[in-house]
């Protein structure tokens, strides 16, 4: 992410004036995206400005005052429109990979609009999209939905700014990104266990996905050798440019970011998907209690904390008990959600409830998925429909360590998730 100090302001255009296409009001300047390995430059990152030697050529001072005005989706669609127009002509028709920076609100609230503009760009130019991980915290669910709406035309997702809080880094499984940006301040603390600890995370990612990881903020050769140990395979910084006012040519290898589509589950359950792939037991509810209470623990005592997503069936069983435990995890956890017929919307302190409709065949079974960067866990269960004390109660049910399945379960529940 672009963090360019504002210069003193000058005689500056008034800001709307600056979102009617006044020729050179808003411009980009582009900085590059370096292979680590062959030192070839692959893509390039679109970074907004306004006119030089103003207040608005700092990108902070045309954002905040976006927010303000509340016309930060026109911004963002001028600044993309900026981009692609410069995609198109810089090149000569050559093909390029270009990043676009686009803000949480702008994401979720109005992506129609983006993505009006997207449409219009040229088949030379692939474009990846930034996402800042706050952005996930935030709103998981929009997040979730306009990422894969984004890949539904043709653009990968880059997660940026990855290890400025470590708990975000639960939330990659979920979107898994196609590019991971590690936050500059990495490089400069290697040698702390905190940041080995997110790029051990990251790079388990990683291999697994075939995700690209770049570092930023590579100034020095000395910068290089810590991205190389953090696991980058990209790198950007003022080694190499300090962002120019032209697009380069560039060695185009757009299989490396290339949109993946990620699976989701909305209409079956997490049951569903781990009772075929494993053997289920049957047992009454007042013996499952104890194994979720430790699945809960080993989340609670991750060294990466995960997300934790847990069904219910219905409001009544999230008992007061059940409250106070799953606040002290809300506390202590980057996200925990809770499934339910009559669920609330905050049915305990900083607990995200999504109310399931009662002909929602997770209402059927109970469930507690546990996953993030280095943790996967899940419990779920069917209801065998026994009546009689709750206790009682019998269930099938399977317990998985599987990565696979379990993060084929919390998809199954993310897709039900309310958007905030």
């Amino acid at each position: 992410m672009d963090t360019t100090p504002a210069p003193v302001a000058g005689d500056e255009l008034p800001f709307d004036v600056l979102l009617q296409n006044v020729p050179g009001a808003l411009q980009c300047v582009y900085q590059s995206f370096v292979d680590v390995d062959s030192g070839s430059v692959l893509a390039y990152e679109a970074l907004l400005r306004g006119p030089a030697g103003t207040l608005w050529e700092s990108p902070l001072a045309l954002l905040d005052a976006a927010r303000t005005a509340g016309r930060l989706a026109d911004l963002e669609c001028a600044s993309l429109r900026a981009s692609l127009a410069d995609a198109a002509w810089m090149t000569g028709g050559s093909p390029v990979t270009l990043f676009v920076n686009i803000e949480p609100r702008t994401l979720t609230r109005d992506l129609d609009v983006v993505l009006r503009e997207l449409a219009a760009r040229p088949d030379h130019v692939q474009v990846v999209v930034e996402i800042t991980e706050r952005a996930l915290a935030e709103d998981l669910a929009g997040v979730l939905k306009s990422a894969e709406q984004l890949r539904s035309a043709g653009c990968g997702i880059a997660l940026d700014d990855v290890g400025a809080e470590p708990a975000s880094l639960a939330f990659i499984p979920l979107l898994r990104p196609e590019v991971i940006k590690l936050d500059l301040l990495l490089l400069r603390t290697i040698t702390d266990p905190a940041a080995i600890t997110v790029a051990g995370a990251v790079r388990a990612y990683a291999e697994e996905s075939g995700a690209e990881v770049v570092a930023e903020g590579v100034e020095t050769s000395a910068d290089l050798t810590r991205a190389l140990v953090l696991g980058a395979t990209l790198g950007q910084g003022w080694l190499w440019d300090r962002g120019v006012r032209q697009l380069r040519p560039t060695v185009f290898d757009p299989e490396r970011f290339a949109a993946r589509p990620v699976v989701s589950f909305p209409h079956t359950t997490p049951y569903d998907l781990i009772g075929t792939a494993r053997k289920a037991r049957r047992a009454p509810k007042k013996l499952l209690v104890p194994m979720t209470k430790t699945l809960e623990m080993m989340a609670l005592h991750a060294r990466v904390p995960p997300v934790l997503l847990a069904g219910f069936q219905r409001a009544e069983f999230f008992r007061p008990s059940i409250a106070r435990r799953y606040a002290d995890l809300a506390a202590h956890l980057p996200y925990v959600g809770a499934f339910g017929t009559g669920m609330p919307t905050e049915p305990a302190p900083g607990v995200r409830g999504t109310a399931l409709s009662t002909s929602d065949p997770l209402t059927d079974g109970w469930a507690i998925v546990i996953l993030g960067a280095h943790t996967s866990a899940a419990l779920v269960a069917r209801d065998l429909g026994d009546i009689g004390p709750d206790d009682e109660r019998s269930f099938e049910f399977v317990v998985t360590y599987d990565r696979n399945l379990v993060t084929m379960a919390a998809h199954a529940m993310v897709g039900r998730l309310s958007s905030s």
